[in-house]
């Protein structure tokens, strides 16, 4: 059966997108038992037929923007295509990194369903649901999971964006749970398998540059604290340091054995840190003096 580990992205989160991917194959004793594969959003100019079309979120209608730093999340769904429809793959956010072998997840038994991933409780604001964001796919059993086609049904009012990246869509009982540990929420811990920083404010390689995502404002003090930065005239602020001193030193020990192989290369280091100033504060300035000792 062939395996293969996806990590989608777009250029915002190439630098996470890349050193993710190493992960993959640092953490696997077995490391020539799957592939790893990068999809860009950026090979796929399907998307700029819908740039600045209101779509379906939650309720609500919204403009499509692909330099969102998020635009690459519907190619979660082009995975079983690209497989032939056959085979078993991981599809991962470009923010999660591995911790353990991730032949454990492509091996493991997934009985009848044909997705496996971290369920989320039901709130107050949101029912029961999965995180998509790490999917164990077997691609035989989704031969209806055609991405494009499905892409366009927001647009069209025929179907909400969210609870397509939910698994609110698909047939009952195919979407199985996934332990947590397999999709981390930026906690780490000696049980973590893949670590994710989930929080888009402190991921690691973006510490003190200008934020670059749309922010969703998915509660009262998300959706105040966004008011107020826009009547500041602030726009979405910048990103902050990670509150957890060892993902740091995760994240930048993968990047060095990037650097060191060739996968990263200064290039790319110093067009991710080409937008910093004088407004960043002193902490912004010395992770990016970092990242500058590192080239």
């Amino acid at each position: 059966m062939q395996y293969r580990v996806f990590v989608h992205t777009n250029h915002r989160q190439l630098v996470g997108a890349v050193v993710s991917a190493h992960s993959f194959r640092r953490r696997s004793a077995h490391a020539d038992k799957f592939d790893v594969a990068l999809i860009n959003h950026g090979d796929y100019p399907f998307f700029q037929r819908h740039e600045g079309e209101l779509y379906r979120r939650a309720g609500n209608k919204i403009p499509w923007r692909n330099d969102d730093l998020q635009s690459f999340t519907p190619l979660r769904f082009a995975v079983p295509e690209l497989m032939g429809y056959a085979g078993r793959a991981v599809l991962t956010d470009p923010d999660i990194f591995a911790l353990a072998d991730i032949n454990h997840l492509l091996e493991r038994d997934m009985g009848s369903a044909a997705v496996l991933a971290r369920q989320m409780p039901a709130d107050s604001r949101r029912p029961l649901h999965y995180a998509s964001s790490v999917m164990l796919l077997d691609c035989a059993r989704l031969g209806h999971w055609h991405w494009e086609e499905d892409f366009d049904q927001p647009f069209r009012g025929e179907r909400d964006y969210r609870d397509w990246m939910w698994l609110l869509l698909e047939p009952a009982g195919s979407v199985a749970p996934l332990e947590p540990e397999w999709n981390d929420f930026d906690r780490l811990t000696p049980q973590t398998r893949l670590l994710h920083n989930t929080h888009r404010r402190t991921q690691p390689w973006k510490t003190g540059l200008p934020s670059d995502f749309t922010p969703r404002g998915t509660t009262l003090s998300s959706r105040a604290g966004i008011w107020l930065r826009r009547r500041r005239g602030k726009g979405a602020g910048r990103y902050r340091r990670h509150p957890d001193p060892a993902q740091e030193r995760l994240f930048f020990r993968l990047l060095g054995e990037c650097l060191d192989n060739g996968s990263v290369s200064t290039s790319l280091l110093e067009t991710e840190i080409a937008d910093d100033d004088a407004t960043a504060d002193p902490y912004d300035l010395q992770m990016m003096a970092m990242l500058r000792e590192m080239m």
